[in-house]
């Protein structure tokens, strides 16, 4: 499968406290989409101290300078998770316009990884099927959602958008 590149940004809403527009250098992030067999996927939720914390999102990290996509996403999960991964298959790049930084997140699935599952920055985690039950989910997840759903041609909806907390507008909307 090649890996499929979305040409839109998906904007979160919320205070823009940052200038530079479309100019804006983007951050390169890997996310890793933990699949098992009976398609469940892996969430979890992003750490105290950390910006949106308590968001449910794909684990993963940005890229160090030289790194690819795929040695990001093994170092980022086994730091964050404790888990070494066989191997991630490319799937799909999709750009996030956050309030605090441009993204561009590099989605792998994973089906392979060896180790027990250690939640090692205070996250919590939680194995999920559509429609999910953990809520806020990051904005940069719910394409995810769409895409898993399309995939199994589920015919629930996506449609349920976290709120900012600073100022309770949907994010993502």
């Amino acid at each position: 499968m090649s890996e499929q590149t979305s040409q839109a940004t998906l904007v979160a809403h919320g205070d823009r406290p940052r200038t530079g527009g479309a100019d804006r250098k983007a951050v390169d992030v890997a996310v890793g989409v933990l699949m098992q067999a009976d398609g469940a996927f892996l969430l979890t939720s992003r750490p105290e101290g950390k910006v949106y914390a308590g968001y449910w999102e794909f684990p993963g990290g940005k890229l160090e300078a030289g790194e690819s996509v795929a040695d990001a996403l093994a170092r980022e999960l086994e730091e964050e998770l404790g888990i070494r991964i066989g191997g991630a298959e490319p799937w799909r790049t999709e750009a996030v316009d956050y309030p605090h930084a441009l993204v561009r997140l590099h989605f792998c699935k994973v089906t392979d990884w060896q180790g027990e599952l250690q939640m090692r920055e205070g996250q919590h985690f939680c194995w999920q099927q559509l429609p999910v039950t953990v809520h806020p989910v990051l904005p940069g997840a719910l394409p995810v959602l769409r895409w898993l759903a399309d995939e199994r041609q589920w015919s629930g909806e996506i449609t349920e958008l976290p709120l900012d907390p600073a100022t309770g507008t949907r994010l993502g909307a």
